[in-house]
Parts: C-alpha cells; structure tokens; sequence
C-alpha cells in the first residue's frame, strides 16, 4: 500500500498507513459516495465478462511529447512510465488536439472537432462517449479527474459514468491543496491540507478494488500538471495551508518538473493497485496527455530546447506521448511507429471491450487494437485536426492533415515536419519530389472531404446562439474580474 503524506499545522510531515488515513480524511467525506457494484444486463455479458479486459485510460493534462523518459528526456523524471513502456507497447506518433476541451471533445466521442465541437468547456449532450459504448456493453465505469465539460451533477451519466469524482463539473474551486471536488452528485470542500491529485486518485483505487472483478472502464483525465505550478507534497516547499490558486510569482519550471514526476507517480500508484489485486495481466492501461505542454515552459530534450507549445498546431502542440502496456498481450519493448489521434482511443477501446461504437453518426477514428496484439492491422496514413478554441466556424479555424513527414494545412502551406519542426519555412513545389507530391495531393484530398461534411454540422444552432452579443452590466463586470482566469 501506498503512505499518504499528512500535514500537520507546522508544515511537518509525517507517513501514515493509507488504510489509516484515507479512513480519517478521505472516506468520512466519501462514504456517502460510496460504491455499489453493479448489475450486469444479462447472463451472456456476465459469463463473457471474466473474459473481457479491464480498460484504463490515463490523460495527463499540459504534458508533452518531452517530458517522458521513456521518449528521451533526461530533464523529468517518469520511471512508472518508463517502465511500462519497457514492457509494452510506446507510440511516437500520436497526436492530440491544441488544448484540453477540443482534445476531450474528440478523445470521448471519437469525432472530429468539425463534427461536434461547439465552443470551450463544454461536451454537447447529444454527443456519445466511450463511457456510454463501455456501459453499454456491460462495463462498470468511472471517471476522475478533471471534468471542465459541464453538464451539471448529471452530466458524467450522461456519458455513461457510473461513478465520478472530478474537479471542474459544475464549479470551479481550487484543485491542488485544499480542493473542492464534486462526487457523485454532492460537492466536497477539503481544508486539512489535502492534495486534489491524491484525493481523484484514491477514489479510483477505491472504485478498482470494488470492481476487481470487472469487467470496468476508468477514464483519468488527470488535474496534474496543469498550471499554476505549485509544490506538491513531494516538495520541499509544500504547503498544506496554501488556499489561493493563482500566487503567479511562485510559478516556476521547478514546480512544474516536480509536478510531472507526481503525475508519473499516480500512474505508478494505479498500475501497483492492478497488480496487488492479481488483475494487472487482464487490464488494458492507456496513457497519453491531451495537449502540448504549456507556452511559459522551455526543457531540454535531445540536445534541443523545447518550448511547450500549448494551443498552437505545430507538433508543440499536438504531438503527445502515449504508452500502452497489457502484460502478457502486448509484447515488451515494442515501439510503433503507426500514426494515431484521439479519434482512435473510443473505437480501440469499444473493440477491446466487445462494446459497439454508435452507428447512427460519423466515427473518425479506427482501432489499433490489433497493433497491440502484435498485428498489423489497418494504421492510418494520415491524421486530421479541426481547430479553433471557442468552436466559432470562421476564417480562424486550423485544418491540416499529415503523416510521420508532412503536414499540409488548408490554406495550402506544406511542411516537412521533422526537418522543420516550428514550421517557418513552407515547401515550395520545386522543392519536393513526386512522392512528396502525391502525399500532398493524397492530405488536400482528406481535408476537402471532411470540409465539404462541415456543412452537416448538427449544432448549429446552439453555435449561433453562442455568438450572439451578451449584455453585461457593471456589476457583472466587476464579477467578472474577481474570478480566475478560465481553465485552459
């Protein structure tokens, strides 16, 4: 079992036995949450299920593709990343959206942003998830973490979530020390010092344990390492009184690489629960990041400087790490080199799990799951991306389509992307070969077509409506200064 860290009002800390405290801190609050395992719809699912793997997705949050040992960084330290990519399967080429909405957006439905994507901080409710594919078929589910989709206390359901404990569903309090979180239908205020990361974390534990014997799906959008970088308990200058979310002079890259080491340290904590519950071998766990690390943030990587890249389109942005380890299925030490975005992780799943993808709408992604079995199966020759950040359909929006080498946008620029990785010098005809062209020809041809589909776009309305002027008196004003920036 893991210590948790207690804080006592002098800034000391001291180890307990987690069973000890998370009686003291944890479940005095949680117990009214607490877990009923679930029914199974029939008796067919039930004799399938001791068959079927336990899925858990992990999604770091402002994490790029150079913060993992695993992908070359010697700066972060991941040893339980690194290790489970020795013994599974690490992708280097997997691409997210710019920013975290249009991300969870596409990585939940398996649909383009051009498809669904109405504006930030919001999931449209008509939209289905993995989380629904996953309960359909007779998964319990869960999700914690960070939520920033709305929807209210019912909108985890909504998206098939059995159980949730998330930061960001209807409000917006602190997520680091002293958090406020929402579990299952019911606010919770923390105030003795306790660490928003290790609180989600513990609830997952807890909803694992309870449904050891599966089939589950645990989706873990994590609040870590998301800015303000602040110490963790890890630190030497944690602070368990710290309340105020935004001291920015304390923001600094130490705290940051300090913070990712504790996002590599949660992931460590929920692959040892696997293991000591004897499940770990019939449990698919997927990490990945949802965007590019963020813009303040320089690292060394490779004998370059990396500068995160956080809401732009260059791989900055949008090349992520992603790591999946299935012992005793996925072959140890494989590396792929196959293409992959978000829109890949629902149909992958839903195939591991026996789930049925919905059929009544355009799904973008294919799955990989025969990858991970060691197959060839049927990898992409190109990925798409649909951008703007509040979801308005102007000139504004980012489309590109590309492979491991190029990258053409709609606008006609083409790059040669390992070559020219910030994108400043665009390839002129005379200055690529004829396969160079017929990638090109075969990346403007994917653009066009899920361009012209735009005008099918469902939500409209609801896009219009977003549009359109909003009054705002001075008092709102005034209100409005007072509250933080929004979560990005």
């Amino acid at each position: 079992m893991y210590p948790l860290l207690a804080v006592n009002r002098t800034g000391c800390r001291r180890s307990f036995p987690r069973h000890l405290l998370y009686r003291i801190t944890t479940l005095a609050t949680i117990s009214v949450a607490v877990f009923v395992p679930q029914s199974v719809d029939s008796q067919h699912v039930f004799a399938e299920s001791s068959r079927r793997p336990n899925i858990v997705l992990i999604m770091a949050d402002d994490m790029g593709y150079e913060c993992v040992g695993a992908n070359g960084s010697t700066f972060y330290k991941t040893p339980h990343l690194d290790r489970l990519a020795a013994g599974g399967m690490r992708f280097e080429h997997c691409y997210s959206q710019p920013i975290c909405t249009p991300s969870r957006n596409q990585i939940m439905t398996g649909r383009y942003n051009s498809r669904n994507y109405v504006k930030f901080g919001l999931l449209h409710p008509k939209e289905i998830t993995f989380g629904n594919v996953m309960k359909q078929a007779g998964y319990s589910t869960c999700v914690v973490g960070k939520w920033q989709l709305k929807g209210g206390f019912s909108g985890p359901a909504t998206f098939g979530f059995d159980k949730y404990c998330l930061w960001q569903l209807t409000r917006r309090p602190t997520r680091y020390p002293n958090p406020g979180l929402e579990i299952n239908g019911k606010p919770f205020d923390y105030t003795k010092g306790e660490y928003g990361p290790d609180l989600v974390s513990d609830y997952l534990v807890d909803f694992i344990t309870r449904h050891r014997d599966g089939p589950f799906f645990a989706y873990y959008p994590m609040i870590l390492p998301h800015w303000p970088f602040q110490p963790t308990p890890d630190s030497d200058d944690w602070d368990p009184d710290e309340t105020n979310e935004w001291p920015r002079n304390k923001w600094n890259r130490k705290h940051f690489r300090e913070m990712v080491a504790y996002a590599d340290k949660l992931v460590g904590k929920v692959d040892k629960t696997l293991g000591n519950l004897g499940i770990r071998d019939n449990t698919l766990l997927i990490f990945t990041c949802d965007n590019g690390t963020y813009t303040g943030i320089t690292s060394p990587f490779q004998g370059k400087q990396i500068q995160g890249g956080k809401g732009s389109t260059p791989n900055a942005g949008t090349h992520v790490p992603m790591i999946a380890s299935w012992p005793g299925t996925i072959s140890a030490g494989s590396v792929s080199q196959d293409l992959i975005d978000f829109s890949d992780l629902l149909p992958t799943i839903a195939a591991a799990g026996g789930g049925q993808p919905p059929t009544d709408r355009k799904i973008d992604g294919r799955s990989f799951l025969p990858q991970l079995k060691g197959q060839t199966g049927n990898p992409r020759d190109w990925v798409f991306c649909w951008y703007e950040r509040n979801g308005k359909r102007n000139g504004n929006v980012k489309r590109f389509a590309r492979n491991q080498t190029y990258k053409l946008y709609h606008d006609g620029r083409f790059f040669d992307i390992p070559a020219d990785e910030l994108e400043h010098k665009q390839l002129t005809p005379d200055q690529v070969d004829t396969t160079a062209r017929q990638i090109r020809t075969r990346l403007k041809t994917v653009i066009d077509e899920i361009h012209a589909d735009e005008k099918h776009f469902p939500y409209q309305r609801e896009a219009a409506a977003d549009k359109a002027p909003k009054k705002n008196n001075k008092q709102n004003k005034k209100q409005n200064r007072q509250k933080p920036q929004a979560d990005q």
